[in-house]
C-alpha cells in the first residue's frame, strides 16, 4: 500500500478505505468557483460488491494497493462467468460478472483487453476504445428529415441500440465506441 494524493485516483485504482478494498468506477475533479476543490469517488468492494460514493479534498492523502495489470484475451461466457486467457502463460481467468457489468456487450470471442488483479482476482477490466459490430436493424430513411439530426436508431449484432448516419442500411459494419455504444464510422473491412 502506497499513500497517494486524491486527486491522482483514476478508474481501475484499488483503494483501503477502513481496512476494506475498493477498486473505482469512476473518479472526478470536481473544481467549484469558491471553497475546496474536491474528488469524487464511485467505487465498489471487493469483497461483496457494494458500490458506494466517497468525496475527498483533492490535497487529502489516500491509501492506494498495487495492481497487477496485464493483457488478456477474452476466450468464452459460461455459468462461471467471463474467461480470459493470458497470451504470455496461457493461464485463464475467470472474472465474475458484476466485474465486467455493462461491458458484456463489447466483448468479442479473440479482443484483446487490460484484466486488473489483485492478490489472484480479478477486479476490472479496461476494453479497447473502439469495437466493430454489425448493424442487423435500422429504420427506414425518410426523406428531406433535415431539420433535426440525421442520424436514424439502428440495432447492432451484440443487441446495443446506437444512432447511426442515414447511408448505413443493415449488413453494413460499423465501429462503435465500447464506452458508450456511440457511432464512430463505417467499417474499413
Amino acid at each position: 500500500m502506497v499513500k497517494v494524493i486524491a486527486s491522482s485516483l483514476r478508474k481501475g485504482n484499488v483503494v483501503d478505505k477502513d481496512g476494506k478494498l475498493y477498486v473505482i468506477l469512476f473518479a472526478e475533479n470536481i473544481h467549484p468557483g469558491k471553497g475546496t476543490p474536491v474528488t469524487q469517488l464511485d467505487m465498489r468492494r471487493i469483497g461483496d460488491g457494494v458500490k458506494v460514493s466517497e468525496r475527498y479534498r483533492t490535497t487529502e492523502q489516500v491509501e492506494r494497493a498495487y495492481v497487477e495489470e496485464r493483457e488478456h484475451t477474452f476466450l468464452y461466457r459460461d455459468g462461471e462467468g467471463f474467461h480470459f486467457m493470458n497470451p504470455e502463460t496461457y493461464d485463464q481467468v475467470a472474472v465474475s460478472e458484476a466485474v465486467v457489468g455493462d461491458m458484456a456487450p463489447y466483448l468479442l470471442e479473440g479482443m484483446a483487453v487490460q484484466v486488473s488483479q489483485f492478490n489472484g482476482i480479478a477486479i476490472s477490466l479496461v476494453l479497447p476504445q473502439r469495437a466493430t459490430f454489425e448493424v442487423v436493424e435500422t429504420e427506414p430513411t425518410t426523406k428531406g428529415q433535415t431539420a433535426s439530426s440525421s442520424y436514424k436508431p439502428a440495432v447492432l449484432s451484440n443487441g446495443v441500440r446506437t444512432l447511426v448516419p442515414p447511408h448505413i442500411a443493415p449488413g453494413t459494419r460499423v465501429v462503435v465506441m465500447t464506452a458508450d455504444g456511440a457511432y464512430v464510422e463505417r467499417a474499413k473491412d
